[in-house]
């Protein structure tokens, strides 16, 4: 019975370690990529090649000074970048935007929104670069659900540059989940609306769908491993970080767009964040045929139109 405890002993030990190693590697796998936002040329080509000539414009707006820099500290205390224009027609500005990007992406990577809010809707626009992206520092990626303190420091400048009291959040994919979270939390008046496109329920679910697609492994117990590797290295866990959790507390309007061909953030997470907003004015658009993150691409003119449509019901709400 001795020999047996040491033998069972020893092979739950070895279970835990190696459960452990799995964990810090599934949490260093999808928090630490090796690329995360800090290819400028790669990401203007990528961009280029999806809205021809969105770079000739943004480097005109530079050249004629309509793009200022700025930083403030974020989260954690890291140095935080982004760039914010003003509306295109000033003194008849709509609002302001904050345009969210997002996993592994940089300002650069949605210029078409910056465009779209600035030029079509006229809006002031802010452009944050998250935690560990682009111009950003920090240690891993949040996200979202730090993320959000850090927008809301981005909106509250914003807010101090602009003075506007009608603001919209906007943001896609990992910077839709963002919004969303954003979106339950306690916030100044001036918050008006919120976007989101293509973003996931939580982190917990989008991992799960990762790990089963890539790896083909279930959730128990790697991915338990890596959410208490992710709690102990950086103080939150998939679970908590939840879109749906935070939808549920949020009572302003928010506008959801997801394309019916999306299987990375698979397109059942639309519904599931839809019902999620008990309270409060919502919308729903489905993007056909598009891919992830691929809406306005696909269907720009009506992109444009049902988040002109939608900002205008909020306005007259």
């Amino acid at each position: 019975m001795k020999k047996f405890l040491i033998i069972f002993g020893s092979i739950i030990a070895v279970l835990l370690v190696v459960l452990c190693i799995a964990g810090n590697y599934m949490c260093s796998y999808a928090l630490l990529p090796q690329e995360h936002g800090d290819d400028f040329e790669g990401d203007r080509a990528k961009t280029e090649g999806r809205y021809p000539g969105i770079m000739a414009w943004y480097d005109s707006l530079r050249t004629n000074g309509l793009i200022r820099d700025t930083t403030l500290i974020g989260e954690g205390g890291y140095k935080l970048y982004a760039f914010f224009s003003d509306a295109q027609r000033p003194e008849s500005a709509e609002g302001t935007a904050v345009v969210v990007h997002g996993y592994t992406d940089n300002h650069i990577c949605f210029l078409n929104l910056v465009r779209m809010y600035r030029d079509s809707l006229n809006y002031n626009v802010m452009v944050p670069d998250l935690h560990f992206h682009g111009l950003s520092e920090g240690r891993a990626v949040q996200m979202g659900w730090l993320d959000r303190l850090d927008v809301k420091r981005f909106g509250e400048l914003a807010h101090d540059i602009w003075g506007q009291d009608f603001m919209v959040v906007h943001g896609v994919s990992m910077g839709a989940a963002t919004t969303m979270m954003l979106s339950g939390d306690e916030l100044p008046d001036y918050y008006k609306a919120f976007v989101e496109d293509c973003g996931y329920s939580s982190v917990w679910d989008q991992f799960a769908h990762n790990l089963k697609d890539s790896f083909g492994l279930p959730t128990f117990p790697i991915l338990d491993c890596a959410s208490l590797a992710c709690k102990i290295r950086y103080g939150w866990g998939f679970k908590e970080a939840s879109s749906v959790a935070q939808l549920a507390k949020c009572t302003r309007p928010m506008l959801f767009i997801h394309g019916d061909a999306d299987d990375f953030v698979v397109f059942e997470n639309l519904q599931k964040n839809y019902d999620a907003k008990v309270n409060g004015y919502k919308e729903m658009w489905v993007a056909e045929g598009s891919e992830h993150a691929m809406a306005y691409r696909d269907h720009p003119a009506e992109y444009v139109a049902h988040v002109r449509a939608f900002l205008k019901t909020v306005k007259e709400l």
